[in-house]
């Protein structure tokens, strides 16, 4: 590789870069999931052939490309008209349109996930993401006892998914008037050794809220 090439790489890799440090500002804990799912779980796993390598650094760019305008609905129009080179990198491209639709249509956003988490053709942690995002979802009209059975079943995954579902049952039983066990929820999540300093963060604004002590 010339000198030339060789810097032009460099910039290249930097535009990307500053791209996807907004994508992640942007959308938060559900980017950061999604980038690590990409280039470091099943994604990568599926892709990981040279070919199959520059197809999925293709759908990457294309990606940060679409979620470049400052309009929602036209960055939704961008993400739906891109064409994904695998089942995983399909559903990586419905949970983020899901993403921008769900202000304007928060039902429609939830079935279409609650849709994606059924896929049996995509790997379980892109279903569990989906049915996190769901159940995340503001005024989506959803049956509470179904969000309390979905996040319960999420709640025994690992790491983040984890935590993330123990905070949604949390808000669910806020939402349902049962303060104590919300509480006492929200305390074990505190204290988890897994929780991220957000995560945590946001557990103790919750807790003091409710009038809970994190002295104890």
């Amino acid at each position: 590789m010339s000198d030339t090439d060789s810097f032009i790489e460099e910039v290249t890799e930097e535009v990307r870069r500053e791209k996807l440090f907004k994508m992640v500002k942007r959308y938060g804990w559900i980017a950061v999931l999604l980038v690590v799912l990409l280039v470091g779980g099943a994604t990568w796993n599926e892709l990981r052939k040279a070919s199959e390598r520059e197809a999925a650094q293709n759908f990457g760019d294309a990606i940060i490309a679409a979620l470049g305008p400052e309009d929602r609905l036209e960055r939704a129009d961008a993400l739906t008209a891109l064409e994904a080179p695998t089942p995983g990198a399909d559903a990586m491209l419905k949970l983020l349109t899901a993403a921008e639709l769900g202000a304007d249509n928060p039902s429609e956003a939830a079935e279409k996930l609650l849709t994606l988490s059924d896929r049996a053709d995509i790997p379980q942690v892109y279903r569990q993401v989906a049915t996190l995002k769901a159940m995340m979802i503001p005024d989506a009209g959803l049956d509470p006892a179904d969000r309390r059975q979905r996040l319960e079943d999420l709640a025994q995954a690992s790491g983040l998914l984890r935590l993330l579902a123990q905070e949604q049952i949390a808000m669910l039983e806020i939402e349902q008037g049962d303060t104590e066990a919300a509480l006492t929820r929200l305390l074990d999540l505190y204290a988890d050794a897994e929780a991220s300093q957000g995560l945590r963060e946001r557990a103790s604004g919750v807790i003091v809220a409710l009038g809970g002590d994190l002295t104890e």
